[in-house]
């Protein structure tokens, strides 16, 4: 059976200002062994996606580098803009999901495709008021040609970008959840079950099973509890509990007379999970490019009425 294979990942965890984001990449794969055992992993897409995709920045062959986002970003004093890697990378991919177009002119075109549209004025943040062009660090014909290059390997491959997205919370949300939560980690890990659901309704469309990987949350062990209290209906099986990997089974029932069938997911959490990942990797670069395309617009605004003001990235 085919399979649904998701990662979700963050940016902006820890800043001052702008949103926090949460990306998820989903993949539906060819014929694989029943995902649900402890013993087995969705397969490298790495490896398998290898004529158009690989980790490092100096590939003599030119390919779209995917890694954590952390280690694609580079210096403001390097050759080259800092953002060009991750621009890259998420403009391949998010060209290669169904319906899109093969390159974006503008940051709202590709924020509205990632789902991460910030609200604009008058009851949002003034700096979202007007667009930015795209593309901020490589020259528009040359993503185009990653983005078939990309698109052939896929088809190729038998394997499918489903859907690459990201969950924006701004300023103004992200307090009002504090508000009544008063844990940052509680409200991260909301998000990334709201992907969760997403990927679950997306495999039952589809009728196959998910696995789905993500990055250790706050450096806990456990989710049994919090995995419960997101998905109370569904009947959870611990697979694995380390220090490197929480890996659970979710069976869900049959609701709706049968409308929607018994279905299940395994969901992992995984140390260092970006390294074994794509789809981590991936939703962590898609994460971190969406957050700096709104702090270019904030920074933009305030240039515009501060000339002498310096860009922030939004971190103390």
């Amino acid at each position: 059976m085919p399979l649904l294979y998701a990662g979700i990942d963050e940016a902006g965890y820890g800043p001052l200002l702008g949103p926090l984001c949460v990306g998820c990449a989903m993949f539906v794969l060819p014929e694989v062994r029943e995902p649900a055992l402890a013993d087995v992993r969705p397969p490298c897409l790495w490896r398998a996606l290898a004529p158009a995709v690989c980790r490092t920045t100096t590939d003599r062959r030119h390919r779209i580098a995917i890694e954590d986002s952390k280690k694609l970003k580079g210096a403001k004093d390097a050759v080259g803009h800092p953002l060009r890697h991750l621009e890259r990378g998420v403009s391949a991919f998010a060209s290669a999901c169904p319906g899109a177009p093969s390159a974006w002119e503008s940051d709202a075109a590709l924020l509205a495709a990632l789902g991460a549209s910030p609200t604009p004025p008058p009851i949002g943040d003034a700096w979202h008021s007007e667009t930015l062009p795209l593309p901020v660090g490589n020259d528009a014909p040359a993503l185009r040609i990653a983005a078939s290059m990309l698109r052939t390997t896929l088809t190729k491959c038998n394997t499918a970008c489903l859907e690459l997205r990201v969950r924006a919370i701004d300023a103004r949300e992200f307090n009002a959840q504090a508000a009544q939560i008063s844990n940052k980690a509680t409200i991260n890990f909301m998000a990334a079950m709201r992907h969760v659901e997403r990927v679950r309704v997306a495999a039952v469309e589809h009728g196959i099973d998910a696995w789905i990987a993500l990055d250790r949350q706050g450096g806990r062990t456990s989710y049994r509890e919090p995995l419960q209290t997101s998905f109370p209906e569904a009947r959870i099986r611990i697979i694995d509990e380390s220090d490197a990997l929480s890996r659970y089974r979710l069976e869900f029932p049959a609701i709706g007379g049968g409308a929607t069938p018994a279905h299940g997911i395994t969901i992992s959490f995984e140390l260092g999970g970006e390294g074994r990942n794509l789809p981590i990797a991936l939703a962590s670069m898609a994460a971190k490019f969406t957050r700096e395309l709104h702090m270019r617009r904030m920074n933009a605004f305030f240039a515009h009425h501060v000339a002498e003001l310096k860009p922030t990235a939004g971190y103390v």
